[in-house]
């Protein structure tokens, strides 16, 4: 009734089943691994923000210093007095909304212990009219000030997808990196940058402070693991309904086969 089966037609159809259902089971754990990670990710983003704020420099004492992963949007402070000549501008970044592009301001800040400077992402700028020209920028408050932020390890290209390029316009950079601004400016940088949230004394005018990152969205990684699980049930069980079908419609065939080569009866 079966030896339907071993023709090739239906030889590769199971194939492809057998195929299938360990792909699907993969990829279900491929999703429930992204989702343990997104929920790891927003439980160290919540542990760090909502930390008691450390001098920035006990966490990256040197130059060169990575920021680990663990203390990436640790909340720091600094105190110092900013350095607008060694200013730069990051060119292709949003505002808070998203919806803009423009640049993000970065000036470093000379600590007050002199135990280094600091990059400090100051927030954001709209773009002018020109592409080349260097943006407006709000100045940098006079005097020593006292900064509070997250903690940020270097961009880098890898890290980020964004292709690092030569030949920019003066002062404008693709990327927020502490070892290409020291070969610049040959200033002493600590390693990672501070992300500003709040200034004292708070300045008249400062460009847009970057939000919080999303730490509360888990995304739909789960559901679509379960999603993969279920198809890979779904695999075998489709698998014998079609044998079951193609079954039923050869021994119907077979039948009226038969039925059709039945002789007439004679007349009486």
């Amino acid at each position: 009734m079966y030896r339907f089966l071993l023709s090739w037609r239906w030889l590769i159809t199971v194939l492809v089943a057998l195929l299938l259902i360990p792909t699907t089971i993969e990829l279900g754990f491929w999703q429930l691994h992204r989702h343990e990670a997104r929920v790891a990710r927003n439980e160290l983003i919540a542990r760090s923000l909502t930390a008691q704020p450390v001098p920035y420099d006990t966490l990256s004492a040197a130059p060169g210093f990575t920021v680990p992963k663990d203390l990436t949007w640790r909340a720091v402070t600094a105190t110092g007095q900013y350095d607008p000549e060694h200013e730069f501008v990051v060119r292709k970044r949003t505002d808070s909304s998203g919806d803009k592009i423009g640049y993000f301001v970065v000036t470093p800040l000379k600590l007050s212990d002199g135990r280094g400077t600091v990059l400090v992402n100051r927030g954001w700028v709209a773009s002018g009219d020109s592409a080349t020209a260097y943006p407006a920028v709000p100045s940098v408050p006079a005097g020593e000030v006292v900064l509070t932020g997250r903690l940020r390890a270097d961009e880098t290209s890898a890290g980020s997808g964004i292709r690092d390029r030569a030949g920019l316009p003066d002062r404008q950079f693709n990327l927020i990196s502490t070892a290409q601004q020291a070969r610049e400016t040959g200033a002493a940088l600590l390693g990672g940058y501070l992300e500003l949230t709040a200034t004292s004394p708070a300045p008249a005018d400062q460009p847009e402070l970057l939000p919080e990152p999303n730490h509360s969205d888990i995304g739909p990684h789960m559901a679509y693991a379960i999603q993969w699980w279920l198809f890979t049930a779904m695999v075998p069980v489709g698998l014998w309904v079609l044998v079951r079908r193609e079954a039923r419609d050869r021994a119907k065939e077979a039948a009226e086969a038969e039925a059709s080569t039945e002789p007439e009866p004679l007349p009486v």
